[in-house]
């Protein structure tokens, strides 16, 4: 054996042996902070079951809306995409569809979001950075250009101009020669978690519920087929909520689109077998499943009980799953997979009806097309490796799993009475309760964190010594801007002005009115106008919504 010597004639000494780590503790109590037994049996257990379970397909729905779930149907595969021009992303949903993407969803790029033109100075820098960028109906023609719209589900994740979106989708469908009545997707059109998590709100309050429930009252009238809003807690736990946090401000927002319906002058059987909601899929694994089952639960009895629902289909919630954007971590990117896939597992267990599953690098850059990959082979073996879908609700029954979910149930109730002692859910946001308590709680587990009573792995514990190589991420042309601001220009050169601004000025009159601001939208959408023209003349009636800050 050669002995290697340094340039002194010393032999350099032996590295030394790396000591073992303590482990660091099991937490006692849930992410949300429950507190958890170290074992549950019929005498520490809340559980009954008569009152509790019921049957799978079966009133309460604790065990699921279906009666067989993914024995007869697996869940919606979705994988949330966009970045770039329509172009570029019309090509990424061909290839998700290539590799058996089941729906397709809409990302798009925060100028759209906010209500900007690509164009305007508030975009500059951040053109199809985050998302797709779409200006008008001739983008939206674009973006799904190949892709028959009649056949395949879409979902659109946008708020605030989330009617001039949809609008702009109709508008494509016409043209294409669909009728609305082959259209299914949803709408994601949650203006309420805007402005208490997401913060990409544009008019007050009021204005932007007359415009979420114009959706749901042209929806109800015409597009039979489509979800007009998916009542969203994926931003409010994104945003540091705790699980109970986010089942209650989730299900009191869906309240408060259903009492507005209602107002609006239709039946509650009209229109609420076709809301949707939207949960986070977070990584305390049980507390999750709980959530689901508890969801469910809830939103069957208060329809029933509270808003006078006969038809079984009301009393179903039925929601989208996405794996928790805020687990991932930018330190050992590759432990992000198995997050994603514990994630994705409760999210089945706990019973839902479409899933997104986050990609490895998310937390880098938009996905690149071999992490969006990974992210949707993840579903796949779930679905067809595992042998987890082939039973219903297959941790009913268990004394933690239902105790929990009971415990879930009562945290979201009590929240329910505090947001009736302040008049309702809208004038708690507007005094700003939902987002003091979301406040509050992502102090403490970021306070949980930095004192190590909480563990991440390979962030605060089982750190790399040595900085590691990061993957290559998804770049994004700068060019983007440029040629999206140009198709802009030619768009306003070639197409009638008079009849745009003739039609805007329509529709600030109906927005002056009472009557459903859709068919005035959409009359500016098919001459051409722009997203942030509408927006803009909306504005000039609506105001603009000032956040009053929180402490």
């Amino acid at each position: 054996m050669t002995q290697t010597i340094d340039r002194a004639g010393v032999p350099p000494a032996e590295p030394e042996a790396p000591r073992p780590r303590e482990a660091p503790p099991i937490p006692p109590d849930t992410l949300g902070g429950l507190r958890l037994e170290t074992r549950y049996a019929p005498d520490n257990s809340s559980f009954d079951v008569e009152r509790d379970l019921g049957e799978p397909g079966s009133y309460p729905y604790t065990r699921g809306v279906h009666r067989t779930m993914y024995r007869d149907k697996v869940w919606t595969m979705r994988q949330f995409a966009g970045f770039g021009s329509a172009r570029d992303t019309n090509e990424r949903y061909r290839f998700l569809l290539g590799q058996g993407q089941m729906g397709l969803s809409v990302a798009f790029d925060m100028p759209t979001l906010m209500g900007h033109d690509s164009d305007s100075p508030q975009a500059l820098g951040e053109v199809g950075r985050c998302g797709v960028a779409v200006d008008s109906v001739e983008d939206m023609l674009t973006l799904f250009s190949g892709i028959d719209v009649g056949t395949v589900t879409t979902s659109m994740t946008i708020n605030s101009p989330a009617p001039i979106l949809f609008a702009m989708y109709l508008a494509a469908a016409d043209e294409q020669g669909i009728p609305y009545t082959k259209l299914g997707g949803t709408l994601q059109n949650d203006i309420l978690k805007e402005y208490i998590a997401q913060k990409e709100f544009i008019f007050p309050i009021r204005p932007s519920m007359r415009l979420v429930t114009d959706v749901v009252e042209f929806c109800t009238r015409n597009v039979p087929s489509w979800n007009p809003i998916s009542i969203s807690g994926y931003h409010i736990r994104e945003a540091g909520s705790t699980a109970a946090q986010e089942l209650a401000f989730t299900l009191a927002d869906g309240f408060a689109y259903v009492e507005a319906g209602i107002e609006r002058g239709l039946d509650v059987d009209e229109f609420a077998p076709r809301l949707s909601f939207f949960f986070n899929a977070h990584i305390d694994f049980f507390e999750e499943i709980a959530k689901y089952r508890a969801a469910r639960r809830i939103w069957a009895r208060h329809m029933r009980e509270q808003y006078g629902a006969k038809d079984d289909r009301s009393l179903k919630l039925r929601f989208h799953t996405q794996t928790a954007g805020c687990s991932l971590t930018a330190q050992q990117i590759e432990n992000n997979v198995a997050r994603t896939a514990f994630e994705a597992l409760a999210a089945v267990l706990g019973g839902t009806n479409s899933l997104h599953t986050n990609s490895m690098d998310e937390v880098l850059a938009l996905p690149t097309e071999k992490a969006a990959q990974i992210a949707l082979r993840t579903q796949q073996i779930l679905a067809y490796e595992t042998g987890v879908p082939s039973v219903v609700d297959p941790l009913a029954g268990s004394w933690f799993i239902e105790d929990l979910t009971n415990r879930m149930e009562q945290a979201a109730e009590d929240y329910f009475a505090a947001i009736a002692e302040r008049g309702g859910m809208l004038d708690a946001v507007a005094e700003g309760f939902p987002q003091r308590e979301i406040a509050d709680a992502a102090f403490r587990y970021q306070s949980q964190l930095e004192t190590g009573e909480r563990v991440i792995v390979g962030v605060n514990v089982f750190e790399h010594s040595v900085d590691m190589v990061q993957p290559p991420t998804l770049v994004i042309d700068p060019n983007v801007e440029v040629e999206q601001a140009a198709r802009l220009k030619e768009l306003r050169e070639r197409r009638d002005n008079t009849s745009v601004a003739t039609r805007l000025d329509a529709l600030q009159e109906v927005a002056r009115g009472t009557d459903n601001l859709m068919p005035a939208i959409i009359d500016c959408v098919r001459a051409r106008a722009t997203e942030g023209e509408i927006v803009e003349a909306l504005r000039t009636v609506f105001g603009t919504y000032r956040e009053t800050p929180v402490f």
